[in-house]
């Protein structure tokens, strides 16, 4: 099932991606151009993830210590 579904997405992401780059391809040559610009997609998309997924991370551990050092600061003023 899996398979015709890649098969069918692949022809029209290889026929919209042949057109836009003013291409003439035959049948098989625009599926496999779709369905392996599906898996680089695929590849791509789930790298740019991980590396926001970083990103936000340390953006919140920066923010998190940001925060208890302000906490730390207030809690000093106030003892004096």
């Amino acid at each position: 099932m899996k398979l015709i579904l890649l098969l069918i997405i692949g022809a029209a992401a290889g026929y919209v991606a042949t057109k836009a780059m003013n291409v003439e391809t035959n049948l098989p040559l625009t599926i496999a151009i779709g369905a392996v610009g599906a898996l680089v997609g695929v590849f791509l998309l789930k790298l740019l993830l991980v590396l926001l997924g970083l990103a936000a991370g340390f953006i919140g551990a920066v923010v998190g210590a940001l925060a208890l050092i302000w906490l730390y600061q207030f809690y000093r003023e106030r003892r004096g």
